[in-house]
């Protein structure tokens, strides 16, 4: 896919963050919209922000981890707008200082039903219809935590991981049918968002390593280094170059770089600094 112009887009998590700047970079280059967030009062600012640019834009309240939600979603898009041609499967959620004795199962479960299971349900809801299209282009947002591991960060690093393993391996299965979809996986480093704001933070894990609730927001905040605009430039170019992984911001490129290291090398200087850290 190298233009936008008139085709259509449907972004999940578009309330905020780096969904609403796909949206409205996506909306400044021509391409129609379909928007959807459980979060209706951002949503709703997200299509105020678009409007006016000459492109159709229909917005849907969404739970992501809802399979038949998405699914149907998918359908009333292409019943809406008569096609689909990219989908950024965007929307995801945090979850911080969560150690994997404490953490709980319902926490556990939440996030991977939002941050994998979501990106799953539409990727398969999508798929069929993209085909339909005769271009089309899937981008799964992993994160650089999908590169390496940390400690305290089990439940979103399983997440993260096996977003880049279902896209990867979903990338190779369309070259081999040579299909008219392609498919991008994205891993951001820290952006400016308020995926912090929302996390759910595990009270019992944090105390474990000496911190509080407040004190694990603002320091998770720190290294968030890219703009959100920043981010869904570096997104479109990575779909019109038909990049098969994209590294967002300086930090991911440097996580990168490090997960190319011995395993052992990279967890201990891990584990050192996070044992500095509880000290």
């Amino acid at each position: 896919m190298k233009e936008f112009k008139g085709r259509v887009a449907a972004v999940t998590g578009a309330a905020s963050g780096i969904g609403r700047a796909l949206a409205k970079d996506l909306a400044r280059r021509g391409a129609h919209l379909a928007l959807a967030d459980i979060d209706d009062v951002g949503l709703a600012e997200t299509v105020a922000q678009c409007e006016g640019l000459g492109v159709k834009i229909t917005s849907q309240h969404l739970d992501v981890a809802d399979r038949q939600a998405v699914y149907a979603w998918a359908d009333r898009v292409v019943a809406d707008h008569g096609a689909v041609n990219l989908v950024v499967n965007n929307a995801g959620v945090a979850m911080l200082g969560a150690m994997v004795e404490s953490m709980s199962y319902q926490d556990f479960e939440w996030l991977m039903n939002i941050n994998f299971w979501g990106v799953v349900y539409g990727t398969k809801a999508f798929l069929p219809h993209l085909k339909a299209s005769g271009e089309g282009h899937i981008v799964n947002v992993s994160s650089a935590f999908g590169l390496i591991s940390f400690p305290s960060q089990s439940a979103y690093n399983a997440a993260k991981f096996a977003v880049r393993g279902f896209t990867d391996s979903l990338r190779m299965e369309l070259e081999i049918e040579k299909a008219s979809v392609s498919v991008t996986t994205v891993h951001p480093g820290g952006i400016k968002t308020n995926i912090v704001r929302n996390a759910r933070i595990d009270p019992a894990s944090v105390s474990e390593i000496g911190g509080d609730v407040e004190k694990a927001r603002r320091d998770a905040k720190r290294p968030f280094i890219t703009s959100p605009q920043k981010a869904a430039r570096q997104i479109l170019a990575a779909v019109q170059r038909d990049r098969r992984r994209a590294l967002i911001g300086p930090d991911a490129k440097v996580i990168d770089f490090v997960s190319r290291l011995p395993a052992g090398f990279y967890q201990r200087m891990l584990t050192k600094a996070a044992a500095r850290a509880r000290r």
